[in-house]
């Protein structure tokens, strides 16, 4: 009864832990690139995200089957439908850890991914537009999600072959980026400020820049004018949201706290790419900057999460 119970609380949020676990992955394998290292902490790293990948999607499968009237209630929640998308994305990312592993189930993994993450977003974006009415307040830099999961797909399916494909998904999150960069500022400035539960969520507007910088340098095949005012967007991003850190850091754990990790692994990617693409080692200096920033992250939040879970109270908050 008691495990009904808590399989009936395992939230859609869950999927942000492994879309922060499958970055930290990512970025792992940037640095030690761009340091001359071998792939054995980003190997571990891997390791940890498959296993928390499966235990993930195993769980809500099992939430959905034996309780498909809360993961409904969960899609008409305002704040919530925007997370729906983090499930493809997650499938997206996943692919793209385990393409230099084992690049026939990468394959597989983005096939099925890319469908459902056309089928997300065309449902969340039903939902913003229909029938449905939403207050300001429901408005939150989760938002983004579907955006950024559409920008994501392109930056796996370029070197799987899907150039095309690639193209049409970029297109779409760069042009939804723009138009929820506006609402959300909007909301930001002029309205209440966020809930102490979604204030994490903040840290979101680094991702749309900064995976947008890694699809375009992959379909355009360069840096260019439009690459770095993507990659400079993120930095400035960074440090609007470093100004928020000491109030952040006073925010009592929740698992919307894994929003944190996506973002900055996502910046530390780009600046790696960047540093090697142009030759700058500036660029080289802020990724391992911003690596170090991740680690402390996902340690911290990693423990906490383990914290919580032990108390039983992961999925309360």
């Amino acid at each position: 009864m008691r495990s009904g119970v808590v399989l009936a609380q395992v939230p859609v949020t869950l999927f942000t832990v492994v879309m922060g676990l499958c970055g930290f992955t990512l970025a792992l394998r940037a640095g030690e690139a761009a340091a001359g290292l071998t792939h054995f902490l980003s190997g571990a790293a891997h390791m940890l995200t498959l296993a928390v990948f499966g235990v993930v999607a195993v769980a809500y499968l099992a939430k959905a089957v034996r309780h498909p009237g809360t993961v409904a209630e969960e899609w008409r929640h305002p704040v919530s439908l925007a997370f729906f998308p983090a499930i493809s994305i997650s499938l997206v990312l996943f692919s793209l850890v385990m393409l230099d592993v084992v690049p026939g189930i990468a394959h597989a993994l983005f096939l099925v991914a890319v469908p459902a993450q056309l089928v997300l977003t065309l449902a969340v974006v039903s939902g913003w537009i229909g029938s449905r009415s939403f207050e300001h307040g429901h408005l939150t830099p989760a938002w983004f999600i579907p955006a950024v999961g559409n920008v994501i797909v392109a930056i796996a399916g370029v070197p799987m072959g899907y150039v095309e494909v690639s193209w049409f998904f970029a297109a779409v999150g760069l042009m939804f980026w723009v138009v929820l960069l506006t609402l959300v500022m909007n909301r930001l400035i002029f309205h209440d400020p966020l809930p102490e539960r979604l204030q994490p969520t903040l840290v979101i507007l680094v991702a749309p820049p900064a995976v947008g910088y890694l699809a375009w340098v992959g379909l355009v095949g360069d840096v260019d004018a439009f690459a770095r005012v993507l990659l400079n967007l993120a930095y400035l991003f960074v440090l609007i949201v470093a100004a928020q850190v000491p109030r952040l850091a006073a925010l009592s754990f929740s698992l919307s706290s894994w929003a944190l990790s996506f973002p900055v692994a996502a910046v530390t990617v780009a600046s790696f790419t960047h540093a090697e693409a142009v030759g700058s080692g500036a660029h080289a200096a802020i990724g391992f900057g911003l690596l170090a920033v991740l680690l402390a992250i996902i340690a911290g939040l990693l423990w906490r999460t383990g914290q919580a879970l032990a108390r039983g109270v992961l999925f309360g908050g």
